[in-house]
């Protein structure tokens, strides 16, 4: 069950601007990965459930997180259906982001009362979301679309809030593009945590990256 609620995860995305995204079949590993996020400033992970027996890593993580990483919210992308999000939440997911639009997830994570991000790439599938009471929408594939689709979405829905994933780095330059055109937050994979990282176990490395780029988004925010 999750621990916090919608309100709690969707207020933290706002405040630290980033989610890191990650993913890796080995739980030692993933807990030095999710502990140098944490240190570097990091309050929310998406672990990117991707490959087998990713549900066990995830459960695993999740206890680890509740146990030695107070305030770290943990939750899980690349969902593709109600079952997989059920399953999810029921080992501890505080918010589902998912690739694509389904009100299936939608419905299952409302009942809940857990946080739902849906992939969107139109702006009439983002006032779909919206319907089904989104409060944060996905944009994927980021790169594709660009600030500028940001942009101009906020001239005609002001109200809504977006957090592009794919094409964010985390340099001044790229990420100041994406907040100037009105972005909540940003997710970022491989950028932010890169295979160099995880190849080498440079954690130190990852947690200054992960600070760095939490300090340029607090001052492009400004």
């Amino acid at each position: 069950m999750a621990q916090f609620t919608r309100i709690e995860v969707a207020n933290a995305m706002k405040e630290t601007g980033m989610i890191p995204l990650f993913f890796h079949n080995d739980i030692e590993l993933s807990k030095h990965i999710l502990k140098a996020c944490y240190d570097g400033g990091a309050r929310l992970m998406e672990f990117t459930a991707r490959g087998d027996f990713a549900h066990e890593v995830f459960g695993e993580l999740t206890k680890y997180a509740v146990r030695e990483l107070p305030g770290m919210i943990m939750g899980v992308g690349s969902v593709t259906d109600a079952a997989a999000a059920s399953l999810y939440m029921a080992l501890g997911a505080n918010f589902i982001v998912t690739p694509v639009l389904r009100e299936d997830i939608a419905i299952v994570c409302n009942r809940r009362k857990v946080l739902w991000s849906p992939g969107c790439g139109t702006l009439t599938e983002i006032a779909k979301a919206e319907e089904l009471g989104c409060e944060i929408v996905k944009l994927f594939p980021g790169d594709i679309y660009g600030p500028q689709f940001v942009k101009g979405i906020k001239g005609p829905q002001p109200w809504t809030s977006v957090m592009p994933t794919g094409g964010v780095s985390p340099t001044e330059e790229n990420l100041k593009g994406w907040f100037d055109a009105g972005v909540t937050c940003v997710g970022m994979g491989s950028q932010l945590i890169s295979k160099d990282i995880i190849a080498n176990k440079d954690y130190s490395k990852l947690k200054q990256k992960v600070k760095e780029a939490l300090e340029i988004i607090k001052t492009v925010r400004k």
